[in-house]
Formats: C-alpha cells, structure tokens, sequence
C-alpha cells in the first residue's frame, strides 16, 4: 500500500479496528477513513452504497462485527447472526463494486468444527460440527469467508479472510457477561482485590485450552499481510480454483493454555492474593483451540509479545480505561 493509499478501516473503534489504527498511524499512513456507528451504519445497504460511491477507499480491513464471549453469544443469537451478516455483505459488496484493490476480512478461530483435529489448519473449515454456543456467529463469519471467495473466483478481487485466534488487549471490552475471558479475568481479579475478597469464581472447570494473541501483534501482522506482493498474495486467493480451500489465512501465537493457567496468570498480574474456584455448572465451549499459524510463519511473520507481557500492558490499559487510581 501506498502511504497515501485511501484506506477505509471498518470498526476502527473496537479491539480490532483500534489496534490497526495505532499500527497504520505507527507505519506512516495518511489517508485513513473511518466513521463511528452513528455516523454510518453498515448493516443499512444504502448507506453502505452511498458512502463507497464518496469515499472511492483503496483498501478496507473489514474489523467491523457484533462479537462477544459464552454468554453474549448464548443470549444474543439472532444478533449475532443478523448484525455481522449484514455488515459483511454490505461492505463486502460494495468494495467490489467501487473497485477496492485488496480487502482483509478479519474473523475468528470459532469459524472451525468444535473437535477437528489439532493445531487447526485452514483447510479443517466446514469438516465438522461446529460449537453450538457460538454457532450463529460462526456461521455468519463463514458466510463471509464464502463471499470473498465467490468474489475472488467471479471477479477476480483481492479479498483475503483473515482469522486472529483470541485477541487481548487496548481497547477491549471489560464487561463481566458479555466480554471475553481475558478481559472479563481482568476485570473480575482487579474488583476482587480492591474490594478485599477471598475468592474470584471463574466460569467452567477451568479445563478448556485457549490461545491468546496481543492485539498489537495481529494489527502488525495484518499489515505485513496486506501489502505481500503478488507472488505471495494471490495464491492465497482461491480466486483460479474451488477446490476446498477458501482464501483463508490463520493468525495465532501458536501456543496455548489451560484456562486454569491463564487464571493464574492474571491473578499474579493483578496482584490479587485470594483463591481461585470454578463454576462448573457453566458451559466450557470447544475444549482445545489451537490454531496453526505455519502459513503465516512460512511468509515471513510471527507473534513476538509473550503472554505474560501481554497481560500486564493489558492491565495498565484497563486501569487507565476505567480512570482507576
């Protein structure tokens, strides 16, 4: 890309979308568009139409969806499948239709069977069942996957669909119910230890596998993505061939923990001194998520933030969010 390349970023105000603000800023890029939900709703087609008409951006990193943890996904279906439907389609659609020049899809590792095999590879999409709990979300993040692939076979676009495993950090959502367990750990170990508690409950048995990536790290790696040359980029396409593998691209850390773990390291961050116990009459979701990230390695990128690094930048963020002393 162009430093002065019109790019559009889609949700720029979310973990995502902020993320890839700060490394585009970071890397020089001067004409970045973007524009709050009140002031353009993408799941109004028109609106979607009209501003693409105007604005004419030369690439968009669609980072724009209804997401959530468990809970959010379990109370909140026909939402979830809706909003992120509508939003994809619209701006999808449009980016070809004003003749966007490369497009990144940014989805989620739930996109993948709940017990295909470990650690998942791209072509593992649509193998098996998928989790039930976040069942409508995932199938609206593959719908996604199907049209830039559609797109890129019928009209020869650029669209790559790119799928972060479970990000962390800046900008995140802290709600209790309705954010994911990282930010959720958080908030819950920090309000434990200013109030004085003795224990912090922990949804499930604390079994389940997980992989984290910083966020910063995933906008970093969007970027290197995005402006690969040719050569490397469009084989990644699919847009010759439908033979199963779709133009998808995993990004993870390739290392994962026991949510148990991940507890015990967010304690030890936040400096809680209490116990930990598990509720497990609440739902675990997919047992092991472990994604492999060999594609992205073999182009010449890879996680750098440990965990535990990650956590404590985390934290300092969530402190200054929160305007906590």
């Amino acid at each position: 890309m162009d430093k002065h390349a019109k790019i559009y970023v889609a949700g720029h105000r979310g973990l995502v979308g902020s993320a890839l603000m700060r490394q585009l800023n970071a890397q020089g890029y001067s004409n970045i568009v973007t524009r709050t939900h009140g002031e353009l709703d993408l799941t109004n087609q028109q609106a979607v139409k009209d501003f693409f008409q105007t604005e004419k951006p030369e690439y968009v990193f669609l980072a724009a969806a209804k997401v959530g943890g468990i809970h959010a996904n379990n109370t909140y279906p026909a939402e979830f499948l809706y909003e992120n439907l509508a939003i994809q389609t619209n701006v999808i659609h449009q980016s070809y239709v004003s003749g966007v020049k490369r497009l990144l899809f940014l989805g989620s590792s739930c996109i993948y069977p709940r017990d295909c095999p470990q650690p998942i590879k791209e072509e593992y999409l649509l193998t098996g069942e998928l989790e039930t709990t976040n069942r409508p979300y995932a199938l609206a993040k593959i719908a996604g996957i199907e049209m830039c692939w559609s797109y890129n076979r019928q009209y020869g676009t650029q669209y790559l669909a790119v799928m972060p495993t479970n990000l962390y950090g800046p900008g995140d959502n802290y709600h209790l119910e309705n954010s994911h367990v990282i930010p959720a750990l958080i908030r819950k170990f920090h309000e434990a230890k200013v109030n004085s508690q003795a224990t912090v409950t922990v949804w499930g048995s604390g079994n389940p596998k997980r992989e984290f990536l910083y966020s910063e790290d995933m906008a970093e790696a969007c970027l290197y993505v995005i402006n690969l040359p040719e050569a490397q980029f469009k084989p990644m396409l699919a847009a010759d061939r439908n033979d199963g593998l779709p133009p998808l691209l995993n990004l993870g850390s390739n290392s994962d923990l026991t949510i148990s773990e991940l507890a015990s390291l967010v304690k030890k961050v936040v400096g809680f001194n209490g116990e930990i116990s598990f509720d497990t009459n609440k739902p675990d979701g997919t047992m092991r998520k472990l994604m492999d990230s060999g594609r992205l390695n073999r182009l010449g990128w890879s996680a750098n933030t440990k965990l535990i690094d990650g956590l404590k930048l985390a934290y300092q963020n969530y402190i200054k969010m929160m305007k906590i002393d």
